[in-house]
């Protein structure tokens, strides 16, 4: 496997997100601080390379009609480790993150690694793939997290840092801030601004390359 070229997908050219438009639902619901969107990002991040090394090394004796109820197994297994252990030492970001952490076991991000790479490439090469897509999950949900927050709130970390979790106040002035972004339309302006930045950079690249021959 090429694993620059996985990188690349994974970060850039094949985000997640902001390319093929999965885990919306989490995406947008969570992203209101940078200590719910970085909580999300690494945990569906240490899942996805686990499910996709799990179900890489058993693709060879999984029966092709029950392969989709195994990946949904597997996936929920990992899941529901996640999940316990954020409760047992992270309790603040389990009650915050909610009903999202179990629903990561049907989210489409991880089931489509799953058909798509994992079943038919080595572990190694499926590590590394659930590595970049979680890396570029991670990312879009922190840059989310952190516009939402600074210019909806005026904080940065909220529920991890300041006086009693509050965050710390950035424009402490409430007449600057632009509430609407921590309301859900606020998850919808956001991306939509930084899926048609991303549409808007691979049509650049494509057209140059095109200038290029």
């Amino acid at each position: 496997m090429n694993f620059s070229k996985q990188m690349k997908e994974g970060l850039v050219t094949n985000n997640p997100v902001l390319v093929q438009l999965l885990g919306m639902c989490s995406t947008m619901a969570i992203t209101t601080s940078f200590f719910n969107g970085l909580g999300m990002g690494v945990s569906v991040l240490i899942i996805l390379t686990l499910s996709n090394v799990a179900i890489s090394a058993i693709r060879k004796i999984v029966p092709n009609k029950i392969r989709i109820a195994m990946y949904i197994v597997v996936i929920a297994g990992f899941v529901t480790c996640v999940d316990l252990l954020l409760k047992a030492f992270v309790p603040a970001l389990s009650n915050s993150l909610g009903v999202f952490i179990p629903l990561i076991v049907v989210n489409c991000i991880i089931l489509g690694r799953a058909e798509s790479f994992a079943s038919k490439e080595s572990v190694g090469a499926s590590a590394f793939d659930g590595i970049c897509q979680g890396l570029g999950y991670t990312i879009v949900l922190v840059i989310m997290s952190v516009v939402r927050e600074f210019l909806g709130a005026g904080t940065f970390g909220a529920g991890l840092l300041g006086v009693d979790g509050k965050g710390i106040a950035i424009i402490t002035n409430s007449n600057f801030h632009i509430g609407v972004l921590t309301m859900p339309v606020g998850g919808f302006m956001v991306l939509g601004t930084l899926i048609a930045a991303m549409q808007w950079a691979l049509n650049r690249t494509k057209k140059a390359a095109k200038e290029e021959k």
